[in-house]
C-alpha cells in the first residue's frame, strides 16, 4: 500500500469530473520507472489530475508493487490505470511500453489512441572516478538514461497530439551541470537528455511542449545508499540550497536527524512530481524547451 508521508497528507476528497481540479481529465500518461521513488509520486500527481495512468516498471520484483500502485491510483481516483514490465534499457522495451499502451487504451468506439503525456523517470546513476570508469557502466548508464527516452518518443511519435496539448517531461539532475566527482558518466547522460529535450521540443512544437527538470538529492532508496564519500562531497552544495534547511517538528524525523551531518535536507518525491504535474497542465503550454529548477534553489535555472 502506498501512503503519503504525514507531512503531506491531507484527508481524501471526492474530486470528481470538475475539470478546475482534475485539469488533466481523460488524458493518458505514461510514466516511466514509476514503481517506486519519484515515479511512484509522478503517477500518483497526473492520476489525481483525472490523468489515465501506465505505470512501467523492469524487474519481476517489482511486479507486485506496480500492481499495488496501479489497483491504489484507480480506486483513488477513478482513472484507468495499468502496470506494464519493460526495460527502458533494452532496444525492444521502450516499443513494447507503447504498443502494450496501445492496445489497452485504444478507443473502443473510435479506435483512436493518443498519447498525451509521456514522463521520462526511469534512470540509473553510479559513482566512478575517470581512471576506473569501464565501458559496461557507460553502456548501462546510457542506454536506460538516454537511449531509453530517444526510443521510447520515436515509437510513441504516431500517437502524441497535433494540437501542442501532449506534454514530455524528462527527469534530468543538478549533476548535469555541477560537475560532481565521480559522475563523468551520469552527469553525461543527464547533460544529454537536457540536449534532446531543446531538440525535441523545436521538432515537436505541433505535436507537444518538451522540458527538462533537474532534482537534487531526492529522499529516496537511491538517496539512502550514499556513502560518507559522497554526503561529504554533496554538503556544501546542499548548504548553499535555499530550501535545504530542515525543519524540527515539519519535517520527517528521518529526514531531519540525517539533514544534521548532510548540510540540509533533500527533497521529498511529491515535491519533484509537483513541479512536473504543473508542466504537464493546460496552462504549462508555452513553455518548451527548458529546464526547471525542481531542486529547492540548488542549481538555479538560466
Amino acid at each position: 500500500m502506498f501512503t503519503r508521508p504525514a507531512h503531506t497528507r491531507t484527508a481524501s476528497t471526492n474530486l470528481g469530473s470538475n475539470s478546475s481540479q482534475r485539469p488533466l481529465e481523460g488524458r493518458v500518461g505514461i510514466v516511466t520507472g514509476s514503481s517506486r521513488g519519484i515515479g511512484v509520486e509522478i503517477a500518483r500527481n497526473l492520476a489525481s489530475k483525472g490523468c489515465h495512468v501506465v505505470i512501467n516498471y523492469t524487474s519481476d520484483s517489482s511486479t507486485q508493487t506496480a500492481e499495488d500502485l496501479a489497483s491504489e491510483l484507480s480506486a483513488e481516483y477513478g482513472v484507468k490505470t495499468l502496470a506494464i514490465q519493460a526495460s527502458m534499457g533494452s532496444e525492444n522495451g521502450p516499443k513494447h511500453l507503447i504498443e502494450v499502451a496501445k492496445n489497452n487504451f485504444t478507443h473502443p468506439k473510435s479506435g483512436k489512441f493518443q498519447l498525451d503525456i509521456i514522463i521520462n523517470n526511469a534512470g540509473v546513476a553510479g559513482n566512478n572516478f575517470v581512471e576506473n570508469v569501464d565501458c559496461e557502466d557507460f553502456a548501462r548508464q546510457f542506454n536506460i538514461n538516454v537511449r531509453g527516452p530517444l526510443l521510447l518518443l520515436q515509437a510513441a511519435i504516431p500517437y502524441l497530439p497535433n494540437d501542442r496539448s501532449g506534454r514530455i517531461v524528462n527527469l534530468s539532475s543538478v549533476s548535469s551541470s555541477l560537475g560532481y566527482k565521480g559522475q563523468s558518466i551520469y552527469g553525461g547522460t543527464k547533460a544529454a537528455l537536457e540536449s534532446m529535450t531543446r531538440t525535441w521540443s523545436r521538432e515537436l512544437a505541433e505535436r507537444c511542449t518538451v522540458n527538462a527538470i533537474n532534482p537534487g538529492p531526492v529522499a529516496t532508496d537511491m538517496y539512502w545508499g550514499n556513502d560518507e564519500n559522497f554526503i561529504a562531497q554533496n554538503k556544501p552544495f546542499i548548504e548553499n540550497t535555499p530550501l535545504a534547511a530542515p525543519r524540527k517538528g515539519i519535517d520527517e524525523e528521518r529526514i531531519y536527524e540525517a539533514s544534521q551531518g548532510a548540510g540540509g535536507r533533500p527533497a521529498y518525491s511529491e515535491e519533484v512530481a509537483g513541479v512536473v504535474g504543473m508542466l504537464c497542465l493546460p496552462e504549462a503550454g508555452w513553455t518548451t524547451g527548458s529546464v526547471i529548477c525542481a531542486n529547492g534553489g540548488m542549481r538555479f535555472s538560466l
